[in-house]
């Protein structure tokens, strides 16, 4: 059993992890080469997070859906290569949104460059991936261009917060099938359609990349709280000071509302404050991380990566689907 990228997935099979390893190598120079500029500063603020190194999770999914056809196929490789440019925009246009100062162990582009040249950087990155789908075809640019709509109408969705009514919760996770699922789901489709897959295969794959999107960001969720900054690659509690509504705050918040304890209370109220004091924020991790609240999230997270599992059922047992199984499990370890 062999650990295959940065994610940690465990592979039981040889001629799959080769398969696996080569796909991905293959993919880091592809984003090597797709995010060359002639004007050399281009080059280095595109290739600032890719060289950053990151768990390539999009990638992976491309290649291990790719086993149920012809791995090999012209269209794998680059299908991967463009999932992870359209994800990594996304990461420079977030950071300027939420004023991040670090991503991937390393600062982010806007602390570096100032947020127009992040925003312009994130930009360079879509039309990278569009001129690299131009050349897959139309179908495939097709189906990036529903998806990007759906990851930005998620972030919308996220910025304009629920409508009068509505479950915050149930709210929230329908952002996370825009902004994260979407991606994901692509990931899984494109891998079986590029190589080949019959339909039936490629609707599974790309449903089990939905679930598993959302499991995987609720596990960032979860990492938020409970990480230190080695493990999760960005400052603990970036979320909370940028009051981004995750999903354990969601659920602290449910519960105040429903139970009314005033130790939950003072916690909301001091969630509602002033975090940009390092002692403020220090004190609202340290009360979340024994609060009920994060282990419903934790829950929540199992509920979702499980729903994924489930999806693979009629996929043909073996190596390719045990490692997508394994990924589920990866998804539930990250959360704890």
């Amino acid at each position: 059993m062999t650990v295959v990228g940065p994610f940690g997935l465990h592979v039981r099979d040889q001629s799959l992890e080769a398969d696996v390893q080569l796909g991905l190598a293959a993919v880091e120079a592809g984003l090597l080469e797709a995010t060359k500029s002639d004007v050399p500063f281009i080059t280095e603020a595109a290739q600032h997070l890719v060289r950053a190194g990151g768990k390539r999770f999009r990638p992976l999914l491309v290649m291990l859906a790719s086993q149920f056809g012809d791995p090999d196929a012209p269209g794998v490789v680059p299908s991967a290569v463009v999932v992870e440019l359209t994800h990594l925009a996304t990461l420079y246009h977030d950071d300027v949104m939420d004023e991040a100062d670090v991503r991937r162990g390393v600062p982010s582009a806007n602390t570096r460059w100032g947020n127009s040249v992040a925003v312009l950087t994130g930009d360079f990155l879509f039309a990278r991936a569009s001129h690299i789908l131009a050349d897959i075809g139309p179908e495939a640019v097709r189906i990036q261009a529903e998806a990007f709509e759906r990851l930005v109408t998620g972030q919308i969705l996220e910025t304009a917060g629920p409508r009068d009514g509505r479950d915050p919760v149930d709210h929230y996770l329908d952002v996370l099938s825009g902004k994260t699922g979407s991606l994901v789901a692509v990931s899984g489709r494109f891998g079986a359609m590029m190589s080949g897959a019959d339909e039936r295969t490629v609707d599974v794959l790309t449903q089990y990349g939905e679930r598993l999107g959302i499991a995987f960001q609720l596990a960032d969720d979860v990492l938020d709280i409970a990480s230190d900054s080695h493990e999760s690659g960005k400052t603990p509690g970036t979320d909370l000071r940028e009051g981004i509504p995750t999903l354990p705050v969601l659920r602290l918040r449910a519960l105040a509302a429903a139970d009314g304890k005033p130790d939950d209370l003072e916690l909301v109220e001091l969630l509602d404050g002033d975090l940009s004091d390092d002692d403020a924020l220090e004190e609202v991790l340290r009360r979340l991380r024994v609060h009920p609240a994060l282990e419903q999230a934790r829950q929540d997270t199992v509920r979702y990566a499980q729903a994924a599992r489930a999806t693979l059922a009629p996929l043909p047992e073996g190596y390719a689907k045990a490692a997508l199984e394994e990924l589920c499990d990866a998804v539930v370890h990250r959360a704890g």
